[in-house]
């Protein structure tokens, strides 16, 4: 199983994000060995996090070989021409190792933040994926022609984010290049049940993201439902992963506050490093 870790949501040392504490970590979460770097999307809610497409661009480029993706960007909350030219741009200074994780948004807050209605959410994202894929395959939209470099024609690989139970599970396996489920309240019985579903309809890749990692605490047991984390001791935690990937997931995606140097090795240790596969690749 591929391990991932969510971008540094505060120094190091617990301190406030600076511009040199965010490079540094990124930098040390590559030589700690994990295969993937993924950002959150979230607006508005009384926390700072850094723009997902900015902040992966810059993470691209100060590390050599580490996929990066979002997980998930929520599309709704943005004009849809817009939003492909910015992914575009973050797929051309990431040098083939972009990966778009999309959704339609679950949390109201982020839109009021920027004045968008909640409740239409899902055709918006439905209609916007359609505009952006056009446009990235060189394709006219309306008025918009954005004649994509060659290195970006077609855009970067495209996950759907959804919870096990959607409709878009199907669509992620069938239509798109692969599924990223939340362990956020969500049981590993849900789990199952959603890789079940998305393997049978012929997906490749599928992630698990939102697990919380504390390796400093005493195991804490799953409730029935969920969500599945990683708040225990690191021989459980590493059982609890290869359940994961028994299940069939690719990819944990883990959310971990302590990114020292010797945390991220404690935390990459609980999977051994897979042979051969190429970044952003399934290994």
């Amino acid at each position: 199983m591929r391990l991932g870790l969510i971008l540094p949501m505060n120094a190091a040392g617990g301190g406030p994000l600076t511009g040199g504490s965010f490079i540094e970590t990124v930098q040390a979460i590559e030589r700690a060995g994990f295969d993937s770097l993924w950002a959150f999307d979230a607006i508005g809610r009384g926390f700072m996090l850094p723009d997902p497409l900015v902040a992966l661009a810059v993470a691209a480029n100060v590390t050599e070989r580490i996929e990066v993706g979002t997980c998930i960007l929520q599309v709704p909350l943005r004009r849809p021409v817009e939003l492909a030219h910015r992914v575009l741009t973050t797929q051309l200074l990431a040098r083939g190792r972009l990966t778009l994780g999309v959704g339609a948004g679950s949390t109201v807050d982020d839109f009021a933040a920027v004045g968008v209605e909640y409740e239409t959410r899902l055709r918006v994202f439905r209609e916007s994926l359609e505009t952006m894929r056009a446009l990235w395959r060189g394709e006219v939209v309306g008025a918009a022609n954005l004649n994509p470099w060659p290195e970006t024609l077609g855009g970067p690989p495209v996950l759907i984010g959804s919870w096990s139970g959607s409709r878009w599970v199907q669509r992620a396996a069938t239509e798109y290049d692969g599924w990223i489920a939340s362990a956020a309240k969500t049981s590993l019985e849900t789990l199952a049940d959603g890789i079940g579903r998305f393997r049978a309809a012929g997906g490749k890749r599928a992630l698990v993201t939102n697990i919380v990692v504390d390796l400093e605490r005493e195991t804490e047991p799953m409730p029935p439902d969920g969500p599945f984390h990683l708040r225990c001791q690191p021989e459980e935690a590493a059982k609890r992963l290869k359940t994961l990937a028994a299940l069939g997931f690719d990819d944990a995606v883990l959310v971990s506050r302590h990114v020292d140097e010797a945390a991220l090795a404690a935390i990459r240790a609980l999977c051994s490093a897979a042979p051969g596969g190429e970044p952003g690749q399934p290994r």
